[in-house]
């Protein structure tokens, strides 16, 4: 087991400290623990113009004051069609990052990184929110053409374009403006949304790539794209902050996106300058047909760790302090990231510091330490 030592108000040295709660380094940014919050949509844009409301400084504050090491913003559009809905979040102009400056200070103020995962809806754009159906929005509605790899729809969505050459270059520059505008609020660490069938894993996977350009066909070209994107943004991104990318480890369908594909885009990946990979999985058909397991998506993190050599964060069913730790102690994975049970739970650190024997009082705010 490998452990640190806790220290009380005098320096001395008190008990074992848990791998979950130690420090954990990524480039030039150190995290105070293994606990991130993963990048959840909330669909709270209210003017349908992509800028962010109090609802988000709440809900990023919130997790970074109950001791989450790492809190992600949400899956965040470069472009007005990059959005997944209407109310989604955007970083198209200097304005959205001026809109996300509060809830960046406020968690840093509680001692949290503060990430920020950037993406493209692509085929999967222009839907309701999901309380609201999940169906496609018409133009009447405030809604969009989405923009594909090609002219393939998501099933019960719109009808896509089909990207041209140019239009990808164009979308490439996007991704890198947006670093630079994320870099100008403040954020320590970026992401990118490779995963879940949104446009990158789009054209990641034959289910939704039919090209016969250099965009698709074989591996080297589906990938293309996302290479493209991870080069520009890295050279937009200060070389000490760290760069992740979320994948699909698989597709759950036959002939799809695997587990194999994604060991071989990792390695070059890692080569382009990418930290650490965020392992998940699924999206890019109804078909799929996934085994669901608390902490399913291990095995996949793991392989990554272990065949390229990389740092892996993984998220997925877990739900207690004890499974991540044991996780973590099994070197399959070296962040863990929390989703659903952090919008049920947001004093899950908290929460787990406790059941795991820390007694570091710095896991609770000044003002709820009498609740301690």
């Amino acid at each position: 087991m490998t452990t640190t030592t806790q220290t009380d108000a005098t320096g001395a040295g008190t008990s074992a400290l848990p791998l979950l709660f130690q420090p954990y380094t990524l480039r030039g940014l150190t995290l105070r623990n293994r606990i991130a919050v993963s990048p959840m949509c909330q669909y709270a844009c209210e003017a349908r113009d992509g800028l962010a409301t109090p609802w988000h400084l709440v809900h990023l504050g919130a997790r970074a004051a109950a001791g989450a090491g790492l809190v992600i913003a949400e899956a965040t559009a470069v472009t007005p069609e990059g959005r997944i809905t209407p109310q989604d979040l955007g970083l198209w102009t200097d304005a959205h990052g001026e809109a996300l400056q509060a809830a960046v200070d406020f968690m840093h103020q509680q001692r949290a990184a503060a990430g920020i995962q950037l993406a493209h809806a692509g085929r999967k754009g222009s839907t309701s929110r999901p309380w609201e159906g999940r169906g496609a929005v018409s133009d009447e509605q405030g809604g969009w053409t989405p923009v594909a790899p090609s002219a393939l729809p998501y099933p019960g969505y719109r009808q896509p374009h089909a990207l041209t050459v140019s239009e990808i270059a164009s979308l490439v520059a996007a991704f890198a403006a947006a670093t630079q505008r994320a870099d100008a609020a403040g954020f320590d660490f970026l992401e990118l949304h490779a995963a879940h069938g949104y446009l990158l894993h789009q054209f990641h996977s034959p289910l939704s790539n039919q090209r016969d350009d250099a965009y698709g066909g074989s591996f080297e070209n589906r990938v293309r794209f996302t290479l493209e994107c991870v080069r520009a943004m890295r050279a937009a991104w200060p070389a000490d902050k760290p760069l992740s990318v979320r994948l699909s480890c698989t597709d759950w369908v036959p002939g799809g996106w695997d587990m194999y594909d994604t060991v071989r885009l990792a390695a070059l990946l890692r080569d382009a300058g990418v930290g650490i990979i965020d392992a998940s999985s699924g999206g890019s058909s109804p078909e799929q047909r996934i085994t669901l397991a608390p902490g399913y998506h291990v095995p996949f993190a793991e392989r990554i760790r272990r065949e390229v050599a990389m740092p892996v964060a993984v998220v997925g069913l877990i739900t207690d302090a004890e499974h991540a730790e044991r996780i973590l102690q099994a070197g399959q994975a070296d962040l863990i990231l929390l989703g659903r049970e952090l919008l049920r739970n947001a004093e899950f650190p908290q929460q787990a510091a406790r059941a795991l024997g820390v007694t570091d009082a710095a896991y609770w705010p000044d003002q709820y330490l009498r609740a301690k």
